[in-house]
């Protein structure tokens, strides 16, 4: 997970110390709304004006809670060997998060289900580019919502030993996803030593949080557990039309719920997080597949740089319907920006279309591939003596060739990266085969679905999750 340095930075060190100044005049005399008492009464406790649901942040005040994040930490799964660094120079990749629908390969839409859950997941597990399973890949919508946070987290925990984002819709539903990871993991005090959770915390752009996001915020905070804490703004509509407004305005929200959470409990992990776009305004729809949007991304790496968390943005990106040019080429852009530029924590990096609203297994596929091309690119070249091949290239001399020698043996799978989609054939092969990128794509899910094992379990956690699971169905369904 080791990148390149130095990073690609958009914004000069003045521009930086512009959006906090901007940002700091923004928390200190707009405010931002909080639909959650707990929150408002934590805050006046701090000594921040609170009117009405409206918090005014001393510039102090939010400088000094800021500063107690810590810049990185670690996130244990259940095989040691999954375990993550979030921040510094490490970079996660996961699958998309939240959509409804799912798009299949000749275009046809349909609403999303607990097996396309389940699938993703297990996809997610057996992708050497995808380091965790993420959170909700693909929205169950059969399931009752009262119980679907359950379904998402049991499936997390039995269909892989990755690392998993737990439930952010509200306090008692966060409560549970923690509450399942203190089973699998030996209780919550292990948990709030060695963070296992991580959930999603997004802003009601411009300058508000509702109840359920906050709810959840104080369940993960209190835990000890990790929060992504991110602002969607999309210029033109919810935030200004001007990139620097709204890179500014989603600053302020995001340092607001950053200061939030340790002001909660100091010393809670959080995430720096941006999705910050545009809006298109021939539709008025949120538009992410754009450079403006991949600045967005590269931006918002530099402002978690300055105030020393880790950073969340990007991904494989893409406003398009299908899995046709415009999905490949938005998507690659908007990976590359965030991985060039520093983005630690990477949502949505394979399978998204039209603007987080659908998922598709063929997506799936080929963002993985570009996924494991950014890697490669980013891991960069080796200097050593015998990557040099001196010896090598004067023992083959002029004219010869390398194809049978020792050293490239011993030195092309390391060194060369092998391909897992894209076709390298010649004509007539490729010819002979017939297959274009979505049918290799189809061809391959398929075929890893069909050979998917499910890593094992504690049978004692086991029957543990499970008894929960009823006990907590029963409660939700008979309320």
């Amino acid at each position: 997970m080791l990148t390149m340095l130095p990073k690609f930075n958009v914004l000069t060190p003045e521009q930086v110390n512009q959006v906090h100044e901007q940002s700091m005049r923004i928390l200190s005399e707009v405010g931002v709304v909080f639909e959650y008492q707990p929150a408002l009464d934590v805050l006046q406790a701090k000594g921040q004006r609170v009117e009405g649901q409206r918090v005014y942040f001393r510039r102090q005040f939010v400088e000094e809670q800021v500063a107690k994040a810590p810049s990185e930490f670690t996130l244990h799964a259940r095989n040691p060997e999954n375990n993550l660094v979030v921040g510094g120079d490490n970079i996660i990749y996961m699958p998309g998060y939240g959509a409804p629908f799912i798009h299949e390969a000749d275009g046809t839409k349909r609403s999303s289900f607990l097996d396309d859950f389940d699938n993703f997941v297990k996809l997610a597990h057996m992708s050497p580019a995808m380091h965790m399973t993420g959170g909700n890949a693909a929205e169950p919508t059969e399931i009752p919502d009262e119980i679907r946070h359950l379904k998402m987290v049991y499936s997390s925990i039995i269909h892989s030993d990755k690392c998993f984002m737990g439930s952010a819709s509200g306090y008692d539903k966060a409560s549970d996803s923690i509450e399942m990871a203190a089973l699998l993991f030996g209780g919550r005090e292990v948990i709030k030593e060695k963070p296992a959770l991580i959930c999603l915390v997004n802003s009601v752009t411009p300058l508000k949080y509702d109840d359920r996001m906050l709810g959840a915020l104080f369940a993960y905070a209190e835990a000890g557990q990790a929060v992504v804490i991110a602002s969607l703004v999309m210029a033109g509509s919810t935030g200004p039309a001007t990139m620097a407004g709204s890179l500014a305005l989603q600053n302020a929200e995001v340092l607001a719920g950053i200061t939030l959470a340790q002001s909660i409990n100091p010393g809670t992990p959080v995430v720096y997080g941006s999705t910050s776009a545009i809006t298109d305004m021939q539709t008025g729809s949120l538009s992410i597949g754009n450079p403006e949007g991949a600045l967005f991304t590269s931006a918002s790496a530099q402002m978690a740089r300055c105030y020393r968390v880790p950073s969340r943005g990007g991904g494989g990106l893409s406003d398009a319907k299908i899995v046709d040019a415009q999905a490949g080429y938005e998507s690659m852009m908007t990976l590359m920006a965030a991985s060039t530029t520093g983005i630690n924590f990477v949502l949505h990096t394979a399978g998204i279309l039209q603007y987080f609203m659908a998922m598709s297994y063929e997506k799936f596929i080929i963002d993985s591939e570009i996924a494991g091309m950014v890697l490669r690119y980013l891991k960069g070249i080796e200097f050593t003596e015998d990557k040099f091949a001196f010896d090598v290239i004067a023992k083959v001399g002029p004219g010869g060739h390398f194809l049978t020698q020792k050293h490239t043996k011993q030195n092309h799978a390391k060194e060369l990266r092998r391909t897992q989609l894209s076709d390298r054939l010649s004509y007539d092969g490729w010819a002979r085969e017939g297959l274009d990128t979505n049918k290799r794509a189809e061809r391959k899910w398929k075929t890893m679905l069909d050979e998917y094992q499910a890593p094992a379990l504690d049978s004692q956690i086991s029957q543990a999750l499970n008894e929960f699971m009823k006990k907590k169905t029963a409660e939700y369904l008979q309320s």
